[in-house]
């Protein structure tokens, strides 16, 4: 971790604590100050996910009144960032200073009495990069206490500590994170569950060790578009080590179809090759130079896994399929296989595509392994199910609701049907009429679709806008989705769209109209104008994703008869929120001769045109193909 004390030393006098956290762990822990507490601290980060990685320390639970956080590579999300800090009790003042290109951040924080490190960064890190939970009509509070899971997403209510309390009033934890069956037993009176965990993962009595990642980290942002077999390749290669054995990501010396590998062991690459990329098995998050240089490959190939470290060797495989990164890893020892979810394994052993494969298959090859990644270890997700026996109802993701507002019934059993089949576990169908009524039997057929559909009408007289706020006014769901009626989407669309929230931290998230079938020419055209997995507008209309909370707090829907979408995005920037485009399989856009609220004209759809197919793409992610790559399975 690179943490160092400083207390009273000529060089250090202002600070009693000083803390420098590297890009490259070495996995020792951070020591905390040999008073307990620090008056003054100074934490010196290489980057965002370097300070990132102090939270899950015990040193973390330190209480100081005065703090300044440094982080010397720090990159603004987006153009035009501007954070917030995040709710601070007893603050008097604060300072930020973010340069407009990235670089030196900085930030300080003057408070009235003592507060745990630990909340202090969860609040600093809100200044520094996007931090937006998802939200949830109920959830656990849980504390950490003498371990240091680096899995453990940044919230309010989790917290590293020293020592439990207890409260009269309430139970003081719900779930508690220990290493040893000692501390455990010690906390079985104050808490709701007690959970073994580490630094890769967490396990209850019984079960088979889960894998933990934190996906704010191990993410696809900024994966792009680059696929196919002529893409640089790395080779992941497993290495001896004492006392922690290591890992390293060097170019591979052919295509990743091909078979002239070189063995594991080889000489360094040339130079002027790809950066390579080293670490320890330690089970910790990724540092950001590891990722940096990791996004340069598009492929990884592992040839050997050894199993002499399984729980972190299957950390570091699950946080490297997160990454979007097309892994093919043949053989897995089943002291690794056994901690790696089921989807995520079958992908991983599948055979790549061959050398004169479409690209898109590398595409789709990429996305099913980092939706298997997330779904099966991201915190986020896969951390209930650890306690499910005790919270059965908090293992479920959040709810959604998919609203969709028409006026042409003759496109609803289409659409529901799409809604129907797909694979996300908590979904209802808010189904708005807009100035139109439904035969008896079409509505019998719509109520039998096998998802909670509710069915309203609204006046003609209304605008787009106003309908659409009428229906999300009647969305039981945490999340909430648009739908067009005339678009057609994938079976795992809403799980890209949930997933996107999560790991991107942003208010609204959806994808790019980047298929578009053009139904008067019989072909669907591939339009690549934005990149995928980026921050920023646009994102079509009919795949947008929030928090219905975000959404009523930035005002709603604008009561306008067209162009709803940028109104609501535009207030979602003017409240300082960030727009997320995540990957766009999974969604065909349809132009139709006419019933378009905004239209361009054909050119507009076929200028800078890519790929082309006659009819739709026939492929499973679209929905529109029963063959192809492994289903993967709803949880």
């Amino acid at each position: 971790m690179g943490g160092v004390v400083r207390g009273g030393s000529p060089d250090h006098r202002r600070w009693w604590w000083r803390v420098r956290l590297t890009d490259r762990p070495d996995g020792r822990p951070v020591s905390g100050p040999t008073t307990g507490t620090a008056r003054r601290a100074l934490v010196d980060a290489d980057s965002v996910a370097a300070l990132r990685r102090l939270l899950a320390e015990p040193a973390a639970a330190t209480p100081t009144r005065q703090l300044v956080v440094r982080v010397r590579r720090w990159r603004p999300p987006t153009a035009g960032w501007s954070g917030r800090l995040g709710p601070v009790p007893g603050l008097r003042r604060h300072r930020v200073r973010l340069p407009r290109g990235g670089g030196n951040a900085r930030l300080s924080v003057d408070l009235a009495e003592p507060v745990p490190l630990h909340d202090l960064l969860t609040a600093a890190l809100a200044v520094l990069a996007p931090v937006r939970p998802l939200p949830r009509p109920a959830s656990a509070d849980v504390a950490a206490v003498g371990v240091a899971p680096g899995w453990l997403p940044v919230d309010a209510n989790h917290s590293v500590t020293g020592a439990l309390t207890t409260n009269p009033e309430i139970r003081g934890y719900d779930v508690v994170l220990a290493p040893d069956a000692a501390t455990l037993a010690a906390a079985s009176d104050l808490v709701g569950v007690a959970v073994t965990a580490g630094g890769t993962g967490a396990r209850v009595a019984n079960r088979q060790p889960l894998v933990l990642i934190d996906s704010a980290v191990a993410n696809p942002v900024g994966r792009g578009r680059r696929y196919g077999p002529t893409e640089p390749t790395g080779v992941l290669e497993f290495l001896p080590g004492d006392p922690v054995p290591g890992w390293q990501v060097r170019p591979a010396e052919s295509d990743p179809a091909g078979s002239d590998l070189a063995p594991a062991g080889a000489d360094s690459p040339p130079a002027g090759a790809v950066p390579v990329a080293r670490g320890g098995l330690a089970g910790v998050p990724l540092s950001g130079d590891q990722l940096a240089a990791m996004r340069r490959f598009t492929h990884l190939i592992c040839p050997d896994v050894p199993a002499i470290a399984p729980a972190a060797e299957a950390t570091l495989l699950a946080q490297l399929a997160a990454t979007g990164a097309v892994l093919r890893v043949p053989q897995l020892p089943p002291a690794v296989a056994d901690r790696l979810a089921e989807p995520l394994l079958a992908v991983l052993r599948s055979d790549l595509p061959g050398v004169g494969a479409d690209p898109l298959e590398w595409e789709i090859r990429s996305v099913r392994q980092r939706s298997a990644a997330l779904r099966g270890h991201a915190a986020a997700f896969a951390a209930g199910d650890v306690t499910a026996d005790t919270f059965p109802a908090l293992a479920a993701p959040p709810s959604v609701s998919a609203v969709l507002v028409t006026r042409r019934p003759e496109y609803l059993p289409d659409v529901v049907r799409q809604l129907a089949g797909q694979t996300y576990p908590e979904l209802e169908i808010v189904l708005c009429l807009h100035g139109i009524e439904l035969t008896a039997d079409l509505r019998a057929r719509l109520g039998e679709c096998g998802r909670p559909i509710q069915i309203f009408s609204a006046p003609a007289g209304f605008s787009f806008g106003e309908v659409m706020g009428a229906a999300t006014a009647r969305a039981r769901g945490s999340l909430v989705t648009k739908v067009d009626d005339d678009d057609v989407y994938g079976p795992e669309h809403i799980w890209d769209l949930v997933l996107a929230r999560e790991y991107s931290g942003a208010m609204l998230v959806g994808k790019a109209a980047e298929f578009v079938v053009l139904q008067m020419l019989g072909v669907t055209v591939r339009r690549a104008a934005v990149p995928p997995e980026a921050y920023g507008a646009p994102v079509a209309g009919g795949t947008m994703l929030m928090a219905r909370g975000d959404l009523e707090a930035v005002g709603g829907w604008r009561p306008v008869p067209r162009s709803v979408d940028r109104g609501l995005m535009d207030r979602v920037l003017r409240a300082g929120g960030l727009i997320y485009r995540t990957h766009p399989l999974g969604y065909l856009y349809e132009r139709r001769a006419a019933g378009h609220t905004w239209d361009a004209g054909l050119d507009y759809f076929l200028r800078r045109g890519g790929q082309q197919w006659d009819g739709v793409p026939r492929h499973p992610e679209f929905g529109t193909s029963p063959v192809g790559l492994p289903e993967v399975t709803a949880r």
